[in-house]
């Protein structure tokens, strides 16, 4: 693995080295908002292929990386806005979002510590932990494929600022109703199409039983069953998941495709196989409803998963001298 690592590195930087570099200050450009290929005119031209070529070495090793990778990407954009404020650790007293009890299950920090590491190695204080993020998420999710399930606009800048209060009201709950969803990405500047698309999310990766248990056990608080839920699946997820839930028990999101990032999230919210209560609200609005429909068919749900991407990737960044580039995703750099 650390010779198969060491020849990615390698070519990534001998393909990109010939590339003619316009701006050679010391940091990224100033200016405007995101776009494509933002590095290509800073220090650091190899920034986006070397992240890949970091990325695909890990998930090759470790496949569930991909959908980790992913949720802390949702996770930091819908909180501030993507600004890799979600990497921030906690300082003294000072609790950061990681603490907060949404972002206490997320993982794959690791991977992208080690891949910033190696970024900062090849050119400083260049490449913003915000931009490794969300390059990592798409290029893990889009390994398998063998190319881009979508463009990366990049430009981003890190926030210095990480609060535990900021998280409340922020994150997308797994037991979250249909208007409550809906307002929530309105806020964020997101559609309906692009909360059912996002959820298609839901077809790769594992959840905690405390996360839906409340469906199997006492739904409106009598001991009873969600309705909305098939019962032959809730019974399978009883047996894995009985109560009290035990926190470290995990089941796949999409019962028999939870490693496949593909279209039968949508296949079986049709079957009542959702297994958030916020699944099973996409089926409560027509218009949403008609949305999972359609995105059952792969070209269309590949080509609105990608938009919506780049949609959830335009949340409130920091651009042009806000923020900063920080050397440790971890921690804010020292004032000068």
């Amino acid at each position: 693995m650390k010779s198969e690592f060491s020849l990615l590195l390698l070519l990534s930087i001998i393909v990109f080295g010939a590339i003619t570099v316009t701006n050679a200050g010391g940091g990224a450009p100033g200016g405007g908002g995101l776009r494509p290929n933002f590095y290509r005119f800073t220090r650091c031209p190899q920034a986006e292929m070397l992240v890949k070529a970091l990325t695909i070495s890990k998930v090759r090793s470790d496949p569930t990386l991909a959908p980790k990778l992913l949720r802390v990407h949702y996770h930091d954009c819908f909180v501030k806005g993507c600004d890799a404020s979600i990497l921030l650790d906690t300082v003294g007293t000072n609790q950061s979002e990681k603490d907060a009890r949404p972002n206490q299950t997320l993982g794959g920090f690791e991977a992208i510590d080690n891949i910033k590491a190696q970024v900062e190695k090849a050119c400083p204080g260049i490449v913003s932990c915000a931009d490794i993020l969300a390059l990592a998420a798409r290029d893990a999710v889009s390994f398998p494929f063998g190319r881009n399930l979508w463009e990366v606009p990049t430009g981003r800048r890190d926030s210095r600022v990480s609060l535990i209060s900021d998280v409340n009201g922020n994150l997308p709950s797994p037991f979250s109703d249909f208007p409550t969803l809906q307002q929530l990405f309105a806020k964020k500047n997101l559609n309906v199409n692009d909360l059912v698309a996002l959820s298609g999310a839901h077809t790769i990766g594992v959840a905690h039983c405390g996360a839906f248990s409340r469906r199997l056990f006492n739904f409106t608080g009598k001991g009873d069953m969600d309705p909305s839920l098939d019962a032959t699946y809730a019974g399978t997820l009883k047996q894995q998941c009985p109560n009290p839930a035990n926190p470290a028990t995990t089941v796949g999101m999409d019962p028999q495709s939870s490693r496949s990032f593909d279209t039968h999230y949508f296949t079986i919210l049709n079957q009542k196989k959702g297994l958030f209560q916020s699944d099973a609200a996409l089926l409560t609005n027509a218009d949403s409803a008609a949305i999972v429909n359609r995105l059952q068919f792969p070209r269309n749900f590949f080509f609105e998963f990608g938009r919506s991407m780049v949609n959830m990737g335009n949340i409130e960044v920091l651009t042009g001298t806000a923020g900063e580039i920080r050397k440790n995703c971890r921690v804010i750099n020292p004032l000068a």
